[in-house]
């Protein structure tokens, strides 16, 4: 446990907005319904294994994954399939989405049992299954399934790092689990540690959470193996290929992995699931979501069921006190924009945010004025003022060269121009054309 802050090259102070780190996570009433995408995770979509009008427990399997990327989802509520349709994801993709009516019950399904071995008798290749068939995948917003991570990482891994940084503004629910649920972090990162072979793991806070941090250190104890590390609080500070940079000094090469370098990188909310799959049996069917804006009327920290809607968490956070203008799955920095108020929360939904017009309307685009601020604060150390300009001349061979596409789009560029030039999303659009021309040829 070190007291040495550390931080890397480059990032942005934003304003920080965490109005709900003092509120308790929240257990919502069992919702009426619920509408559980058979896409939350990167890879391919899974085919639901249920149909209208089957009854399903709580922690059923209802979608199955086929081969190759993919994580397997669950009943989050116990009740009747009434409806299998599309609903559409962050970029308005189709997705086949199974809408439960809930009988209120919450009633598990009766093979849901806690693992049977100790820790200490447990193969890495336990665990990977334990973590594939609870359907667990990144909780921090990229979706990556959990179970492909470890297994890539097997013989590989040197270092462990759980990600409890949560540099995005408003978003408090690692804050709140850290302070609340402390071992459930802990004895997940333990499992882990026993999946890939390793004797220590380091969990990553920023300094602006100092009562975590505390509380962290009293949860590991005198526990030399589980180190607790301090970070500089400044944007993308959770980036995991800055906080690896900050840990190890280790850079990751473009297009490379973080196992490419010898760590590999969980979030706390994911460390949590993985320990109550081992310990409970549970599959990842609720998560933790900040409800906050200066719309809602009572923000606050919630623990959901997966596939609650939108409406559900807002109501139940007394409503909106102001014209929405616009809802936003995750942070504002790197979070989607959503259209519709019955979206469901998923597996990567970690904040619903509902902004006015005042708060969120973006002003009009002006020039470029060179001030070099762009450069000056991208943590990939690239130059975003040239990839935006080939982007907007469609010069998308020049800005690959220029490395576009090592751009984690994390919008520092975007927040700190003055001349309002929407940088980030220029740059998205030229990955979005260079990747469609790799998938053509």
């Amino acid at each position: 446990m070190s007291t040495q802050v550390f931080t890397f090259k480059g990032g942005t102070h934003v304003e920080e907005y965490k109005n709900t780190s003092a509120k308790k996570l929240e257990i919502i009433p069992c919702p009426d319904t619920v509408a559980v995408p058979m896409s939350q995770h990167i890879g391919a979509p899974c085919k639901p294994v249920v149909k209208k009008g089957d009854y399903v427990y709580r922690g059923q399997l209802i979608g199955e994954a086929g081969p190759g990327l993919g994580c397997p989802v669950h009943a989050s509520v116990s009740g009747t399939v009434v409806e299998i349709k599309n609903t559409f994801g962050n970029l308005a993709q189709p997705i086949e989405t199974v809408v439960i009516k809930s009988d209120g019950k919450m009633e598990l399904h009766p093979d849901i049992k806690p693992y049977n071995k100790k820790l200490s008798e447990v193969t890495p290749e336990e665990i990977v299954e334990i973590v594939k068939n609870a359907g667990i995948s990144g909780m921090g917003g990229a979706t990556f399934p959990t179970h492909a991570k470890i297994s890539s990482s097997l013989g590989r891994a040197e270092r462990i790092i759980i990600n409890c940084a949560e540099c995005e503004p408003f978003i408090t629910v690692n804050h709140r689990l850290m302070l609340e649920r402390p071992d459930d972090i802990i004895n997940g990162a333990k499992i882990l540690m026993k999946a890939l072979g390793l004797a220590s793991a380091d969990i990553a806070v920023e300094d602006n959470k100092a009562d975590a941090i505390n509380r962290l250190m009293e949860a590991v104890g005198k526990n030399d193996f589980i180190r607790v590390r301090v970070m500089q609080t400044k944007y993308p500070q959770g980036d995991e290929r800055q906080l690896i940079f900050a840990l190890t000094g280790r850079e990751i090469p473009a297009g490379k992995l973080p196992i490419d370098v010898g760590c590999v990188v969980f979030n706390a909310e994911t460390a949590a699931a993985v320990y109550r799959a081992f310990a409970y049996g549970l599959p990842l069917i609720e998560r933790c979501v900040t409800v906050d804006g200066d719309c809602v009327k009572e923000p606050g920290n919630l623990l959901v069921p997966i596939g609650t809607s939108y409406r559900t968490l807002i109501e139940y956070c007394g409503g909106l006190k102001k014209t929405p203008y616009k809802i936003i799955n995750g942070g504002p920095m790197m979070g989607a924009a959503r259209w519709e108020f019955d979206s469901p929360v998923t597996k990567g939904t970690s904040a619903v945010l509902v902004f006015s017009e005042k708060f969120a309307a973006i002003k009009d685009p002006g020039a470029c004025i060179r001030c070099g601020r762009c450069v000056k604060n991208c943590p990939m150390h690239l130059m975003p003022v040239y990839l935006a300009q080939y982007a907007m001349a469609r010069r998308y061979d020049d800005a690959e060269k220029m490395g576009v596409m090592s751009c984690v789009e994390c919008g520092t560029c975007s927040y700190n121009c003055p001349g309002n030039v929407q940088i980030v999303q220029y740059i998205r659009v030229a990955k979005g054309a260079l990747r469609a021309r790799k998938a053509k040829k």
